[in-house]
């Protein structure tokens, strides 16, 4: 029992330092990050949104593909879909018109998600405008 044990922990050490060697980490990033957001009023209770997202492994085989606008209590406003990388440009900006959103309402969180692990990251938090 006790060699099993020894041979357990050496296979375990042995990973660790080789994943170590690889860059890879527990606290490796899964998510994009929103680092800006950029909001205006366009009318009619409705919004514009740019936003800026971070991804350091954006590539074909993974990448971020969308962020939302949602309420505080984490009700989805609005959707960007995000149909290919932007490995070429990072961090990359980009817009969501026509958001509608409630007159009561006066600010908004938005998220970034990841094809392989879905919403999560670094938050904005924005007051909207004219509210």
């Amino acid at each position: 029992m006790k060699g099993c044990l020894t041979v357990s922990l050496t296979a375990l050490v042995t990973l660790f330092s080789t994943s170590l060697a690889f860059g890879e980490t527990d606290a490796e990033q899964r998510h994009p990050d929103v680092i800006d957001v950029r909001v205006s009023a366009t009318g009619d209770n409705r919004f514009t949104f740019q936003v800026t997202l971070s991804s350091p492994y954006d590539t074909p085989q993974r990448y971020a593909d969308a962020f939302r606008v949602m309420t505080d209590e984490g009700d989805t406003l609005g959707v960007r879909e995000l149909l290919h990388d932007h490995a070429s440009e990072q961090p990359f900006t980009r817009s969501l018109s026509g958001v509608s959103i409630a007159p009561g309402i006066t600010r908004v969180v938005v998220q970034g998600r990841d094809q392989e692990y879905g919403y999560g990251g670094q938050t904005m938090t924005v007051s909207l405008p004219d509210r």
